[in-house]
């Protein structure tokens, strides 16, 4: 009866023990941020990176993280570098290249998709009818003061009723040139181009669209003052007319298209989907394989790792991650439907045996090998200039871990600028070279950071120069502060004891 309490004793310290070890484990190294190969990335590095910046960068997570990607991959390409490495495998490249591969599939299956949508390129007669919604006008406008008033008003409209009658098809352009107030189309002879009605305020659309071609019209009000306006004849619309309606053309037919496609894959976001596509879209790299799924349809699903992938062939000034972080969920349901749509498109250029061409192909591999060398001159990690200052291969990672260290300085310091390395090196980068970047010291770095920051721009503030600007009660610099004098008998009831004298 007695060994039943020492086991369960055994077992409480067994537990113990495990859940110390769990701890550790846990907690192991979390003065660390990242390794790629033997490099390490501390947290105190980090911090002091962002902040002792001179660029002022927030000392945020996401600042942390893309820092951190950034120092990952200018690691690894030190390392291949170093090693003679020119990660110019096919198959890696194939396989990063992935996303790009589809996006040019799905475009080409698109164009072929256009070409069974109806023909009608715009015409005459369906310029003249307004089909499609598309209007063309140019116009003179006698705009408002700022908060006009009532007088103000009449006094622009009277003039516009006064200069109406001087114009004509002849002379609309330079009379625009002379008289409108519009900064944007005033010295283009008021061209406003081809738009659709609704692009307009409404006044101004529903006044386009109810003149024929070539009449112009009596003064209209808008909320930015009186426009004379003149809806275009079809000789003066017609080239940009004609590709305007092509454009609008497809693009409402594959609407039409892409509506049919959702409407027969019922695409439904899984719940929770919009914060775990929002962490992904700031830690690609930590996504790529990712089997978890954000959305199903008919057929499928998309994961997490298709996701990402998409996500890489946005161009970096779309900044889409940063975006994503700003928008509500209901939006990011919509953008998570949106890329789903993509791998059904994907699907079916496939079925269509829609391919790259050997040349396409050949040309995204020479342009991946251009990448990698440029970036390698930028960062100072050359392979021939590492070889000639370094003999073994350990010496030359050794100089090209330096030199990472050395740029990234000089990025945060203003005086060089950040060079961002494009997804699919960073994949070929990651399926060949080791890396690991840990949250929990990704978290320390951004809270020493702020520690950083906030002892930096004191240091920063004492440096400064005293204002030389005269403060009320404040001596200007170099003057010595003497004690108030005292207020004579005589000085006005009024005034405080221990009140100065006006000098």
């Amino acid at each position: 009866m007695k060994a039943r309490p020492l086991f369960a004793f055994v077992a409480l310290t067994a537990t113990l023990v495990a859940c110390d070890g769990l701890r550790e484990a846990l907690t192991a190294h979390v003065d660390v941020v990242a390794r790629a190969g033997s490099q390490e990335l501390s947290v105190t590095r980090l911090a002091d990176l962002m902040g002792q910046a001179k660029l002022q960068v927030p000392t945020d997570k996401q600042t942390a993280t893309i820092l951190t990607d950034l120092w990952v991959n200018y690691q690894q390409l030190g390392q291949a570098a170093a090693r003679g490495d020119s990660l110019t495998d096919p198959k890696n490249i194939d396989k990063a290249l992935e996303g790009v591969s589809a996006s040019i599939r799905v475009q080409r299956f698109m164009e072929q998709v256009a070409k069974s949508f109806s023909a009608d390129t715009g015409s005459e007669a369906g310029y003249n009818a307004s089909v499609g919604g598309l209007l063309a006008a140019r116009h003179i406008l006698l705009s408002f003061p700022q908060g006009a008033t009532p007088a103000q008003h009449d006094s622009v409209k009277k003039a516009a009723e006064a200069l109406r009658p001087q114009v004509n098809d002849a002379n609309f352009a330079d009379m625009a040139k002379k008289h409108s107030s519009d900064p944007g189309s005033g010295q283009n002879g008021g061209d406003l181009g081809v738009f659709p009605k609704g692009a307009m305020v409404g006044p101004f659309g529903n006044a386009v669209a109810a003149l024929k071609p070539g009449e112009i019209s009596a003064p209209v009000e808008t909320q930015f003052g009186f426009h004379i306006i003149q809806r275009l004849t079809w000789e003066r619309a017609k080239t940009a007319y004609v590709a305007q309606f092509a454009q609008s053309h497809s693009q409402v037919a594959e609407s039409t298209y892409m509506a049919k496609i959702d409407s027969n894959a019922n695409v439904k976001v899984k719940d929770g989907a919009p914060a775990l596509a929002k962490a992904a879209a700031l830690a690609i790299s930590q996504h790529r394989d990712d089997n978890g799924t954000l959305a199903t349809y008919n057929g499928g699903a998309l994961t997490t790792g298709r996701f990402v992938m998409w996500l890489e062939t946005f161009p970096p000034q779309a900044r889409v991650a940063q975006q994503m972080q700003q928008v509500p969920d209901s939006l990011i349901r919509d953008f998570i439907k949106g890329i789903a749509r993509r791998d059904l498109v994907l699907a079916k250029a496939d079925s269509a045996k829609v391919t790259l061409t050997a040349e396409e192909s050949n040309g995204l591999h020479k342009d991946f090998g251009s990448a990698v060398q440029q970036i390698w001159q930028l960062i100072g990690v050359d392979p021939k200039a590492l070889a000639d200052s370094a003999k073994s291969g350990a010496e030359r990672e050794r100089l090209a871990a330096a030199r990472v260290e050395a740029y990234l300085d000089r990025v945060m310091a203003g005086t060089a600028q950040p060079i961002p390395v494009p997804p699919p090196l960073a994949a070929v980068l990651n399926m060949k070279y080791e890396s690991k970047v840990n949250a929990a010291g990704i978290d320390r770095a951004v809270e020493r950071a702020k520690v950083v920051r906030l002892a930096a721009d004191s240091v920063r503030a004492s440096q400064q120069p005293r204002s030389q600007v005269p403060i009320p009660g404040v001596p200007p610099a170099g003057v010595p502060q003497q004690a108030p004098q005292q207020v004579p008998q005589q000085a006005p009831p009024q005034a405080p004891p221990g009140a100065t004298k006006t000098p």
